[in-house]
């Protein structure tokens, strides 16, 4: 039983994710035509010398520094989840004495 729950629980972690990927495409090429659409009517705007601006990060190294912080998060997270559930085990069913 416990094997075509985890089955089920894959199949469905598997539809999910590629309907997330789907949106995702759907939302890049939205992107990637408006960016092309506007680019083709907008004028070019000139180069603009902003004190310090070689010194702020790139939109890259901005999103990237995000998500590593959000990867350390989760897997902190998730080691707490696996202490809290190792700790919690004697209370579980079949885990105890029976008295």
């Amino acid at each position: 039983m416990a094997s075509a729950n985890t089955s089920t629980q894959q199949e469905l972690q598997d539809q999910f994710l590629s309907i997330v990927r789907k949106g995702q495409e759907i939302a890049l090429d939205a992107i990637k035509s408006m960016v092309d659409t506007v680019a083709t009517i907008t004028p070019k705007i000139p180069t603009v010398d902003v004190p310090f601006a070689d010194q702020l990060p790139k939109p890259k190294d901005v999103v990237a520094s995000g998500y590593d912080f959000a990867q350390k998060l989760l897997t902190s997270q998730r080691k707490f989840a696996d202490e809290v559930v190792k700790a919690a085990a004697p209370l579980l069913p079949g885990n105890g004495d029976s008295k």
